[in-house]
């Protein structure tokens, strides 16, 4: 029997976190986003440390890449004055995990 539940995602590749990285320093909110990233990844490669899993760190890349991938909507919704026309759901944005 596994001990993992069967709707787990499976793992980002080992250069996932390169990949995301590279696309939070393109985006024009690199500048408070790449300290966060660098934080939580910092935080997360702790915990992993002294836990022996890899865990914390696909934690911090599955939260980046919807953070990434939210950010077109946001924008959309914020020059949009907040009215809601267009509105997307959060569950078609971050999938329920």
């Amino acid at each position: 029997m596994s001990a993992q539940p069967e709707e787990a995602p499976a793992p980002p590749a080992p250069t996932e976190a390169a990949r995301v990285r590279a696309q939070i320093a393109a985006d024009r909110r690199a500048g408070s986003w790449v300290p966060a990233f660098d934080r939580d990844w910092a935080k997360a490669l702790a915990e992993s440390a002294q836990s022996y899993s890899l865990a914390p760190l696909h934690t911090v890349v599955r939260t980046w890449q919807h953070r990434l991938a939210a950010a077109s909507d946001v924008d959309a919704y914020l020059d949009a004055d907040g009215i809601e026309a267009g509105f997307v759901d959060l569950d078609d944005v971050v999938p329920r995990r």
